[in-house]
């Protein structure tokens, strides 16, 4: 199996943290739980899918050792078990916190939406540095706890939006930044995932299969029959209101990430859904909302709307018209042609016209004006390892809490904006609530089947 990106040496390790790193008085005064030795001590939440390569990531620095994993299907623990012989197994997440405290340092919350915020939290709460998977969290509160609660603890974290370290997100950022395209008007992102499924769940007639623990991968949220055929368990979950965020809460935080880093936004003014409202069980497709942030001293006017497409649904053909493709095909590392158009975003500024394709490099028009344009040098960084890093020097990283809490806050509010349609909903995110429609204030915060509730949420 290759290594992952940017995976990086002993030695480049060694000289990003100097010699002081290697030295157990360091790592007693930045490193809460410090291990005696230069190791970090981690566990995994989760084992397969999005959690296996996160392992993969973190463990492929030179310092880090696989401790522990949760896993909640023990039927996808071989892979896991096969690379790293020694971890040991625990199916309820709560229990590896409680008998693996002293032995580890930091952890990653790679498992489904609804239980990022409960174990991210629990784990906070015991001096642990805390990888965890987009978006932070299920919905907005939990987001705002877990970003005020690592910051107030000084705890080292990063959200899993590996794209924010690579080049061509940097390259992206630094464009807008150093006025490129002016000051930007409007801004135009779209995703062609189609993470929503309306209608009844199908009748449940399978039993839970050996191995697998369904209730506790229902954690904290209600009750209900097991049903097999994919339809929670592996991955679409994401489809389900209460379980996943839909296509935005999916893919969002990625796509999101160029244009909330190059503008500095902050929370939005205001937001309005034109596309489907979900149903009581499901996410729909082909979403269309509107945002209105504050501008910023990289926007035009002293507002800045974001439109958010997904499924189907694109920007409007005149804006879609101001990024032709490219004459020359471009292709990955494998040969595979890049389709430019199926996810990115379309900057638009006084000056210029940017689109951030996801993902490949960021391409300026119109051509005639940019073709000698000196584009800025940036190297793109390993997002796992500058986390790993940074728990051994107390440095935060780029996609720490304080930056990615309030980027995944701007998303989720799409999650309740979909089920007011056509409607503007005013936000004050001070008191965390909307001053026009009481009734979305409802699903600004979750309610937690008893016995499965953190403290602190």
């Amino acid at each position: 199996m290759k290594p992952p990106r940017f995976a990086p040496s002993r030695r480049h390790f060694v000289k990003t943290l100097g010699a002081a790193a290697l030295t157990a008085p360091f790592f007693t005064r930045h490193l809460r739980s410090a291990a005696p030795s230069a190791t970090l001590r981690h566990a995994s939440f989760g084992s397969a899918g999005q959690a296996w390569a996160d392992i993969q990531a973190i463990t492929s620095n030179p310092f880090v050792k696989l401790v522990a994993v949760a896993e909640v299907d023990l039927n996808r623990i071989a892979q896991v078990k096969e690379w790293h012989p020694d971890v040991r197994v625990y199916q309820d997440w709560r229990q590896l916190l409680e008998k693996e405290a002293g032995n580890i340092d930091s952890v990653n919350v790679s498992t489904p939406d609804h239980l990022h915020a409960p174990i991210a939290l629990s784990a906070m709460q015991l001096g642990k540095h805390v990888y965890c998977q987009k978006p932070l969290a299920h919905d907005v509160y939990e987001t705002r706890v877990l970003t005020n609660y690592a910051r107030e603890k000084k705890l080292i974290t990063q959200m899993g939006i590996q794209i924010h370290s690579q080049s061509e997100y940097r390259l992206a950022v630094a464009l807008v930044q150093g006025g490129a395209i002016g000051k930007v008007k409007e801004v135009h992102t779209w995703s062609n995932k189609k993470w929503g499924d309306l209608g009844a769940p199908p009748p449940s007639t399978e039993v839970v299969p050996d191995g697998f623990n369904w209730d506790l991968w229902l954690g904290g949220v209600s009750s209900r029959p097991y049903i097999g055929n994919t339809y929670y368990h592996p991955e679409n979950w994401r489809k389900r209101l209460d379980f996943g965020t839909g296509t935005f809460g999916d893919m969002g935080c990625h796509i999101y990430d160029p244009v909330f880093n190059a503008l500095a936004l902050t929370a939005p003014l205001s937001l309005r859904s034109d596309g489907p409202a979900p149903d009581q069980w499901n996410w729909a497709i082909n979403a269309q909302i509107r945002y209105v942030f504050p501008g910023t001293k990289y926007t035009a006017d002293k507002t800045v709307a974001v439109t958010w497409y997904d499924g189907e649904a694109r920007p409007p053909a005149d804006i879609l018209a101001l990024v032709p493709p490219p004459a020359v095909e471009q292709k990955d590392a494998k040969g595979r042609v890049r389709n430019l158009y199926e996810q990115g975003s379309i900057i638009i500024g006084t000056e210029g016209v940017l689109h951030i394709p996801h993902i490949a490099n960021p391409r300026l028009f119109p051509l005639e004006k940019f073709k000698d344009y000196p584009m800025p040098k940036v190297t793109g960084t390993h997002h796992w390892s500058d986390w790993a890093e940074a728990c051994l020097s107390g440095k935060n990283p780029s996609a720490n809490f304080d930056y990615s809490g309030p980027l995944t806050e701007a998303v989720l509010l799409g999650s309740v904006a979909v089920r007011f349609p056509q409607t503007e909903l005013k936000w004050d995110t001070a008191k965390l609530e909307f001053t026009n429609e009481k009734k979305a204030n409802a699903y600004v915060r979750r309610t937690y089947r008893q016995g499965w509730d953190v403290k602190g949420l």
